[in-house]
């Protein structure tokens, strides 16, 4: 199991439930995964592939969660779903063309980007979409859809501000809206990944489970009331893992 303990994999699957829990409610599970992953001193696109095999079980058990609660729009899931996928595809390939060595200043770099959306404050939406709204859905679709699959951590919170941005959506509106896109992309990135070996099932599969669990619960807790301390619990532990990464960069 690339030389880790079983007690190293339950902590991954521990990170695995947060993750899903929170990315049910706010987006940015990735946020944990990924640095959690790339802490144990995986390769910096295996952790990558890896936290898309257990991450796609948690984003089905989102979307049909919110899908059974009718929190989706479904004349745009479609076409949302579409696009994200393509995009993921393409991300997806692009990072397996770049070797491990460079990658980590850019996982830094992104991980901070992706932190800097996760603390975007979020106004409240009337709920009523702007008439120009569906063009702008397939760049967003492919651009997000680009990003979740070369990196990932984040999406989800930036998705839901675009929505609420673009789209009107209420806060929960648009996390549930979010998560076609993000089910598409992570299962294109997912495909792709596996059919080149590069996902650690022994690691992966623990964590699915974990972070279906953590998802299942998250889609039922009320966005506003758990909204804000999913963004603190998030912000803090990036925090760290920048930290602890940049550390890492400059011992060499």
């Amino acid at each position: 199991m690339m030389g880790l303990s079983l007690g190293v994999v339950a902590l991954l699957a521990l990170a695995a439930f947060a993750a899903g829990l929170v990315d049910a409610i706010a987006g940015g599970g990735g946020l944990l995964t990924v640095p959690a992953l790339l802490a144990t001193g995986l390769p910096p696109q295996i952790a990558l592939a890896t936290n898309k095999g257990q991450a796609c079980f948690g984003a089905v058990s989102s979307f049909a969660s919110f899908w059974m609660r009718d929190g989706i729009d479904r004349k745009r899931a479609p076409l949302g779903f579409v696009c994200g996928f393509a995009g993921s595809l393409a991300g997806a390939y692009v990072l397996t063309l770049i070797k491990p060595e460079p990658l980590k200043p850019v996982v830094l770099a992104l991980l901070i980007l992706a932190a800097g959306f996760v603390a975007w404050p979020r106004k409240p939406s009337t709920g009523r979409p702007h008439d120009w709204a569906m063009f702008a859905l397939v760049p967003l679709a492919l651009v997000f859809g680009f990003y979740d699959g070369f990196f990932g951590p984040g999406v989800g919170s930036m998705l839901i501000v675009m929505f609420v941005l673009v789209f009107g959506d209420t806060l929960t509106r648009a996390s549930g809206n979010a998560k076609v896109v993000n089910l598409a992309s992570n299962l294109a990135a997912l495909i792709l990944f596996a059919s080149r070996g590069a996902v650690l099932w022994k690691i992966a599969l623990p964590m699915a489970a974990a972070n279906a669990a953590g998802a299942f619960v998250g889609a039922h807790i009320a966005v506003k009331s758990g909204d804000k301390l999913v963004r603190v619990v998030v912000l803090v532990v990036v925090a760290a893992l920048v930290v602890k990464i940049a550390l890492d960069l400059i011992r060499g």
